[in-house]
Order: structure tokens, then C-alpha cells, then sequence
């Protein structure tokens, strides 16, 4: 997943001497003046202009020199090209809720996600006196007081701040995060912005089907404002460091409170090589192949056992000491499972066993793995479809991003949606399965989880007891449903004839037939007021004054064209009906 709140104390950990910067960019945000109002007029160009390039894309006649698969996707890349560049200019909102949007492929095509996995916040560095006014407003002292050795050149900096290396009074190494000025007020105003942007897709005729807008707003909103509080972090930083407490082969950097504020925080500084520095690796001696594997297991940990988990586990966020241990940093996106998870998982295991598509749904959403917006009939074929083609496959033989992506393909516009904890779970293990297979080509990270699902497996084996309190249950609830069943017959028939209860049968076919007779009823009334309105141009061209014969035929052109778009229409309903019935 490309959502990172600072992947900073990374930069540390390389040797090498850093490559000549780039020349510094002059991006639109980071302007001294800049009103509510321009800002909002640039957020409302990119959303319309967007909007208009979408519908070119799925107009086969602004394709010159023919309609093609192929160059509908290289026009999906361009744009995908351009999303990302216009979030980089338009700043800190809009790079991480491109960076969430790029955990989202149940939403959005391939194109447009893969393009914002590639999202960067590497951006301007702000000015030494800012981050010392900072300091001095967030801890109450400037640096010169609280450090002994405070480094004025960031060793990175990104949309939500940068990070000093510095040296406390009593000698130990930390690096300082210090969040970017007017961060907080520049997510006020876009937020702000970016709800009415919600509202508006919620009420389109064609994006607004099967996609809650207004809750993923909302999300990416609780995520946003999640990464811009620090002591949020630091108390990620020492669950995550309490929870692999007795793991030798796993470091978290130590967080120093007394010098932690919501904008300000320290953290232990634990120099390591990136994990997917391999040639650094291999200097050091150190087994690759160990590496994959403890990495793998560290995050199946925290998802089943621990049920707090790195959100973003890329190579960024991860390094390994000279002596071999995994050290994780950035806690800024974490993802939390509730502690009812596991008897629900058990669940649908026990569905997969018995191939009940029904039983696994129940419990995703029980679980919080499918939030419904709608019928979920498409949801249980979906489900049947993965049992039957993936189920009689050998375990260790699949891959997880293959699976994601299938689940993604399938899902993509059904109408429901994945929450964030489930998107971030299936992203980071692609993630982990491509840095695994990055260290050792033979890496597969369904042979890892395998002892872990047969784990929960076995746990999810009812035993005799369990078994026949189970039938105990099922029994009193059918008795139950069974003496309640005349009173709610009773209460059906008596709405019934009060008529408070109303059956609407919906047949598409007939629904499909009703719209083309519609259409065809449109295209008769515009074609007839074309034909008046031209007939009355040239009744009045052989008049005495021939020149007002350009109104009524410039007016004419506008239900011909209005005519135009309904037998366009009309042939794409009749297309879509023909291959229906095929």
C-alpha cells in the first residue's frame, strides 16, 4: 500500500551518499497566498476536468481512427498519468487520498491504481526557523535547549512533515518528526471541499450506482486526520514494540515522550539496511532467504494473533540490523481487527470447508470484510465462483496477489465495497509476497500462512460438546421460529389488506423494452420539431426578408443533435439487449 504517513527514519539507514537533488518544484499548495477560493477553484477544475476526460474514454466516436480495447487503455493510462501528477501539485490532501485510493481496486480500474501506487510525497523541505518556532510552540524550548546536537538539514521531508537526526542531553541518537506549518488548516479547507466533491459522485446517474461516496469520504477523513496526530503514533509505535516483546529477531524504535507533542514527535534512532537493498544485504552476510521468511511471519502475527497490524509494509518501512533483526518504522497507519475476529474467521473457514457461499457471506459482513450497499446476490455468486475455481487448487501453489485480484476483478462494480481494514490486510500481503519474492525467488508466502490456517482450522473443528450444544441451539431457535411463525402470517395478511404492504415485481426484460420504446417516442418528437422548425426556415427564406430563416434553422440543431444522442441510446440498449439474450 502506498499510504505513509512519513517514511522517514528510512532515509537514515543508507550509507551512500544521497543523489543530487532535483530542481525544487513550485507546487500550487505550497504558495505563501493562496484563498479559499482559488483553492477550491483548482480542486473544482481537476474534479470537472476529470469528469469530462472519464466521458471522453467511453465514447467510441472521439477515438479518431477507430474504437479499440487497446486504445481505450492507453487513454485509461494517460489519464491515470495525469491523476497522479495533478495530486502532487494539488499537495498533502490530495497525495494521501490518492495514496488510499491506491489500496482501492474494488473501486477504481487497474490502470488508475496501479498509476497511484506510485504516488510519492517526496516535496519541498520547509525552513529551518519554521520547524524551530514549531519546537519551541510544541515542547516549549527551542532545539539548542532540548538537544545537544540538533542537525538543521532534514533527512527527508514529505506532505506531512520532515525529520531531523538529533542527540539528547543524556546522549542518545533520535530522530525528530515535525509536522509541516498549516498542515491541519490545508485538510480543514480541502476536507471541507472534498465532501461536496463526494456528494456530487453520490448523486451521478452513472458513478453513483453501488458506490457509497459519502462513506469512503468519511473514511479517508478518519484515516487523514489520524496521520496528522503524532502522540497518535508514538502510542502505535509502543503497542506495536509491547506486542513482539518476546520476539529477539524483531526491533521498534523506542519513542521518548518527554519530547512528544500532537505536531512533534522523537523516536529512538535504529540505523539498519532496507530490505530491499539486496546487494547491502549480501555484504553483510546476511541469509536473504531467513529474512523473507521472519518478514512474512511478523505480519501474519499481527494480523491473527495480534490483530493490530502495519498498514504499510513497504520496502520504505523496513530494515534489517547487521545482525539480522526486522526493524519496522512508521506507525502513522496502523490497522486494528476486533477481538471477535477469530470466532468469525472460524466461521469462514467452516463455510470454505463446506463450500456454503451463504454462510461465508454472513460471516464477511458480520466481520466487517463487506460493508453492503445494496442486493447481495452478486456478492454470494461472487463468493460461489471463488469456491469452485480456487478451492480444489493446492494451497501452497496460489498466490496472493493473483487471489487479490481476482477478488478485486469480481468485485469491481457490484454494489458494495470493501472497508479500508480489509483492502490495507490484502494489500500488505501483495506486498509482502512481492518483497519475499524479492529477497528469495523462491519465496511463497501461502507456504508461511499454511501452519497458521491450519491452525485456525483446527480450532474451528467443532468437538462432540460443541457439536451438540450447536444442535441445541439450532433446535431451540427453528422451535422458536416455528410458534412464532402463525402471529407473523397473521400480521402479513392484515397489512396486506390495509394495504400497508406493497409487492413490486421487476422484470428487466420488461424494463429494457419500456426504455427502447421510450427512446423511440424521444426520437420521434425531436426528429418531428427538427423537420417544423426547417420547414419554417425555408418557408421564411423565400420571404421578403429571407435572412430570419437562420433562426428557426440554428434552432433546429438542437433537438437534431438532441435526436442524434437518443438513437445513439437507443442502439446501445439495443446492443445490451442482444447480448442478453445471446
Amino acid at each position: 500500500m502506498a499510504v505513509t504517513a512519513l517514511s522517514v527514519e528510512s532515509a537514515a539507514i543508507a550509507a551512500a551518499p544521497s543523489p543530487p537533488q532535483p530542481p525544487r518544484r513550485r507546487y500550487r499548495w505550497d504558495r505563501r497566498r493562496y484563498p479559499r477560493w482559488q483553492r477550491s477553484a483548482d480542486i473544482w477544475r481537476f474534479v470537472l476536468l476529470l469528469s469530462f476526460r472519464l466521458w471522453l474514454i467511453q465514447r467510441p466516436w472521439t477515438y479518431f481512427g477507430g474504437f479499440s480495447s487497446d486504445r481505450q487503455n492507453q487513454r485509461r493510462r494517460k489519464l491515470a498519468s495525469w491523476i497522479r501528477e495533478t495530486c502532487l501539485d494539488l499537495g498533502p490532501t490530495f497525495i494521501k487520498v490518492g495514496q488510499l485510493f491506491s489500496t482501492r481496486a474494488d473501486l477504481f480500474p487497474a490502470e488508475y491504481v496501479e498509476e497511484l501506487s506510485k504516488l510519492q510525497d517526496q516535496v519541498p523541505a520547509f525552513d529551518l526557523e519554521q520547524v524551530q518556532q514549531i519546537l519551541s510552540n510544541e515542547l516549549g524550548a527551542s532545539p539548542e535547549e532540548l538537544f545537544s546536537d540538533f542537525d538543521p538539514v532534514p533527512l527527508a521531508a514529505a506532505s506531512l512533515g520532515q525529520v531531523h537526526r538529533a542527540r539528547l542531553k543524556t546522549g542518545e541518537a533520535v530522530v525528530v518528526k515535525v509536522q509541516r506549518p498549516g498542515l491541519q488548516q490545508l485538510f480543514t479547507v480541502d476536507l471541507a471541499i472534498l465532501r461536496g466533491i463526494a456528494e456530487y459522485f453520490q448523486r451521478h446517474r452513472r458513478w453513483g450506482q453501488g458506490r457509497d461516496w459519502v462513506g469512503i469520504y468519511e473514511e479517508c477523513c478518519r484515516i487523514l486526520w489520524q496521520e496528522t496526530d503524532y502522540l497518535r503514533e508514538g502510542r502505535n509505535a509502543d503497542r506495536f514494540r509491547r506486542d513482539f516483546r518476546d520476539c529477539d529477531w524483531l526491533l521498534v524504535p523506542r519513542v521518548y515522550w518527554r519530547y512528544a507533542s500532537p505536531r512533534v514527535l522523537t523516536l529512538e534512532y535504529l540505523p539498519g539496511i532496507k530490505i530491499s537493498d539486496y546487494t547491502a544485504l549480501e555484504a553483510a552476510n546476511l541469509d536473504r532467504q531467513k529474512i523473507s521468511q521472519l518478514n512474512a511471519e511478523a505480519y501474519l502475527r499481527q494480523v491473527l494473533n495480534h490483530g493490530f497490524f502495519h498498514a504499510d509494509p513497504h520496502p520504505g518501512n523496513l530494515a534489517v540490523s547487521p545482525t539480522g533483526r526486522l526493524i519496522f518504522y512508521d506507525f502513522g497507519m496502523m490497522g486494528e481487527i476486533r477481538t471477535d475476529v477469530r470466532s468469525k474467521l472460524m466461521q469462514v473457514f467452516l463455510g470454505i470447508a463446506r463450500k456454503d457461499a451463504d454462510d461465508i457471506v454472513s460471516a464477511l459482513v458480520e466481520l466487517g470484510a463487506l460493508l453492503p450497499t445494496g442486493d447481495l446476490g452478486p456478492v454470494r455468486r461472487s463468493v460461489q465462483y471463488l469456491l469452485d475455481n480456487f478451492l480444489d487448487r493446492p494451497f501452497e501453489g496460489q498466490s496472493i496477489s493473483a487471489i487479490s485480484d481476482d477478488i478485486y476483478e469480481i468485485a469491481y462494480d457490484q454494489p458494495f465495497r470493501f472497508p479500508a481494514t480489509f483492502t490495507f490486510v490484502m494489500r500488505a500481503f501483495s506486498t509482502l509476497e512481492g518483497v519475499g519474492k524479492g529477497l528469495d525467488p523462491d519465496f511463497n508466502f501461502m507456504t508461511v500462512a499454511k501452519p497458521y490456517a491450519l491452525e485456525i482450522m483446527s480450532d474451528a473443528t467443532p468437538n462432540p460438546a460443541g457439536l451438540l450444544n450447536e444442535f441445541s441451539r439450532q433446535a431451540l431457535a427453528v422451535g422458536n421460529s416455528a410458534l412464532g411463525l402463525p402471529r407473523r402470517l397473521d400480521d402479513t395478511l392484515d397489512k396486506l389488506e390495509q394495504g400497508d404492504l406493497r409487492v413490486r415485481v421487476r422484470a428487466s426484460e420488461s424494463d429494457r423494452l419500456l426504455r427502447r420504446l421510450l427512446l423511440t417516442q424521444q426520437s420521434q418528437t425531436w426528429a418531428i420539431l427538427t423537420a417544423a422548425l426547417w420547414i419554417g426556415s425555408a418557408i421564411v427564406s423565400l420571404s421578403a426578408l429571407p435572412l430570419l430563416a437562420i433562426a428557426p434553422f440554428g434552432l433546429g440543431l438542437i433537438p437534431l443533435g438532441l435526436l442524434i444522442r437518443t438513437q445513439l441510446r437507443l442502439r446501445r440498449s439495443e446492443r445490451m439487449g442482444n447480448v442478453s439474450n445471446n
